[in-house]
C-alpha cells in the first residue's frame, strides 16, 4: 500500500536552513525584541521562537523517524493556514536573528518559509497577492505608467546623457515621494556630479516580491534584476546611487544572486555618498536649523546591509542640528513596521509598530525624526499622525538639500496626493484637497401614463336557442 504524501515539503530551503530550525534552543531572547509581538499584545503565536518550533514540528510529522517508519502524519490544512497567517505578521526586520545566540539567519529563513507556503497555496497575505502581476506587467507596484517615471523632474534639474554615475530612482521616489527624487537630483547638480538615470527603462527592484515569498512566480525578481543590471552596464555605469533603502538592499544582496555573479558596478546609498562629500569638505552648508533630531535606522539599510554611521556623520555636520539617540538604535533599533509586505497586507499591524517607534522618538525630546528610507518615512508619518505628536518626520536627503540652500519643492502636487510627496519639515508647499465628488444627478424617470380603468367587458350575443326536434307521430295499427 502506497504511503500518504507528506502535507508539506522542503522546497526553497537550503540544507543550512533546515539545520537552523533544529538549532533553536528555545531561549526566548528573540521574543523581547520582536516589534510585531509587542504590537499584537504579546501574542505568542507570532513570536519568532514559536514559529520556528511549529515548523520544526511540521517537518517532524512529515519526515521524522516515525514518519519514515509508519508514514507521515497528516497536518490539518487549517493548522497550516493559521501558521501562514502568523508567519506573515512579521516585517522581516531581522531583529530576532540579530540577538539570536545560535546565530540563526531569520531574515532569509522567513523569506524561504513564505516562498514554501506560497507554493503550497496559503500565502501571501491580503493585497500582497497583487504584487506579481503589477510588477511583472507594469514594472512597479503602484499601477503607474512607465512613461511617468520622470514626471516629477523639474526644468532646473540637469541629467547627463552619459555618465559613470547613475541614480536609480526607485518606484516610491518616482511616483509617491517625489520630494526625495527632487532633493537627490538637486544635491548632485549642486555638487557638480553628472549623473544619468534609466527613466522608462528602470524596472522595479522587486524587493516586495522577495520579502513576501513570491520570488519564484514567473521569476519576475530575477528578470528585473538582470534587466536593471544590464541596462546600467550598457550605459557605462560604474557607481549607482540609491536613495531608497529597499532598492539598495535589493541591489546589494538580491541582485547579485539573480545575476549569478558580482555586479559590474558599485551600489552605494545616498547617505554613504553624502558622508563622503562631508568628509571631503565638498558640502557647503548655507542654512542653519536649530532643532534637536533623532535618527531612525531603516532595517534594510542598517541590519540588512550594515550602514549605521554614515547618516549620523552627515547629521552631526549640519549647523544647528543636535542629534540625540533613541534607546534602541543601530543594530537594536525597533522596526518602523512597514517592511516584509506588512504595510500592504496588514496595515493595522504596520500602524501599531509605527506608533511604538514614534513614541521612542518622542521620548528623546526630539523635534524631528529623520530616516533614510521612503517606506519608513511614510509609515512613521502615519504613526505620528495617529498619535497626533508635535514632531516632524522627514528624510535625511531632504534635510541635506534644504540646508544646502536648495529648494525641496516639487511640481505642484496633484489634488489629494499623498502627504509624503512633499517635505514635512520644510513644508513650503501644500497639497490641494481632492475636489468633492459630484453628487450623482438623478435622471428623472419619464412620467408614467395613467393607467385607464379597464372597460367593462361587452357581453357576447347569445346564440338563439335551438328547438328541440319534435317526436315523430306514432302510427296506430
Amino acid at each position: 500500500m502506497a504511503k500518504e504524501k507528506p502535507s508539506l515539503n522542503t522546497v526553497n530551503f537550503t540544507a543550512a536552513q533546515l539545520m537552523e530550525f533544529d538549532a533553536c534552543t528555545r531561549c526566548g531572547e528573540c521574543v523581547k525584541y520582536c516589534p510585531t509581538y509587542d504590537a499584537r499584545d504579546k501574542n505568542q503565536d507570532i513570536e519568532p521562537r514559536d514559529k520556528i518550533l511549529r515548523w520544526r514540528s511540521f517537518m517532524n510529522k512529515c519526515y521524522g523517524l516515525k514518519a519514515r517508519l509508519f508514514g507521515p502524519e497528516k497536518i490539518p490544512p487549517e493548522e497550516i493556514k493559521k501558521f501562514t497567517d502568523d508567519l506573515y505578521n512579521c516585517t522581516t526586520c531581522g531583529m530576532c536573528g540579530t540577538v539570536c545566540p545560535a546565530g540563526i539567519n531569520t531574515i532569509e529563513l522567513w523569506e524561504s518559509t513564505r516562498a514554501n507556503l506560497v507554493k503550497y497555496g496559503t500565502g501571501p497575505f491580503g493585497k500582497q497577492s497583487l504584487f506579481p502581476k503589477l510588477i511583472e506587467e507594469g514594472h512597479n507596484p503602484y499601477m503607474k505608467q512607465q512613461k511617468d517615471r520622470l514626471a516629477w523632474m523639474t526644468p532646473d534639474i540637469k541629467i547627463a546623457d552619459k555618465s559613470d554615475i547613475a541614480y536609480f530612482i526607485g518606484c516610491t521616489a518616482g511616483y509617491n515621494q517625489q520630494v526625495l527624487g527632487v532633493s537627490t537630483a538637486r544635491i548632485l547638480n549642486k555638487l557638480n556630479v553628472p549623473f544619468m538615470v534609466l527613466g522608462e527603462d528602470e524596472w522595479c527592484c522587486s524587493s516586495a516580491l522577495i520579502r513576501t515569498g513570491q520570488q519564484h512566480i514567473n521569476d519576475t525578481p530575477k528578470k528585473a534584476a538582470i534587466h536593471n543590471v544590464e541596462a546600467l552596464k550598457a550605459r557605462g555605469a560604474k557607481r549607482v546611487i540609491f536613495a531608497c533603502a529597499g532598492c539598495f538592499r535589493a541591489a546589494k544582496i538580491d541582485w547579485p544572486r539573480a545575476y549569478g555573479k558580482a555586479l559590474p558596478f558599485e551600489a552605494i546609498h545616498m547617505s554613504q555618498f553624502l558622508a563622503e562629500q562631508v568628509e571631503a569638505g565638498k558640502i557647503k552648508w548655507e542654512k542653519s536649523l536649530n532643532k534637536t533630531v533623532t535618527y531612525h535606522d531603516p532595517c534594510h539599510l542598517g541590519r540588512h546591509v550594515g550602514v549605521f554611521e554614515e547618516p549620523r556623520k552627515v547629521l552631526k555636520s549640519m549647523p544647528g542640528i543636535k542629534l540625540v539617540e533613541m534607546k534602541r538604535n543601530r543594530k537594536e533599533q525597533r522596526c518602523c513596521g512597514a517592511g516584509g509586505g506588512v504595510k500592504a497586507g496588514i496595515p493595522d499591524l504596520a500602524l501599531g509598530v509605527a506608533k511604538a517607534r514614534v513614541t521612542d522618538a518622542k521620548e528623546t525630546g526630539a523635534q524631528a525624526l529623520i530616516s533614510t528610507c521612503p517606506f519608513c518615512r511614510r509609515n512613521l508619518l502615519d504613526g505620528r499622525n495617529e498619535l497626533k505628536l508635535d514632531m516632524s518626520v522627514d528624510d535625511l536627503v531632504v534635510l541635506t538639500a534644504n540646508l544646502m540652500g536648495l529648494s525641496t519643492d516639487v511640481k505642484p502636487p496633484a489634488p489629494g496626493a499623498p502627504m509624503e510627496s512633499i517635505s514635512d519639515l520644510f513644508r513650503t508647499q501644500t497639497i490641494p484637497p481632492k475636489p468633492p465628488a459630484e453628487p450623482k444627478k438623478e435622471v428623472p424617470k419619464p412620467a408614467e401614463a395613467p393607467v385607464a380603468a379597464p372597460a367593462p367587458k361587452a357581453e357576447s350575443p347569445k346564440a338563439p336557442a335551438k328547438e328541440e326536434p319534435k317526436a315523430a307521430p306514432v302510427s296506430k295499427k
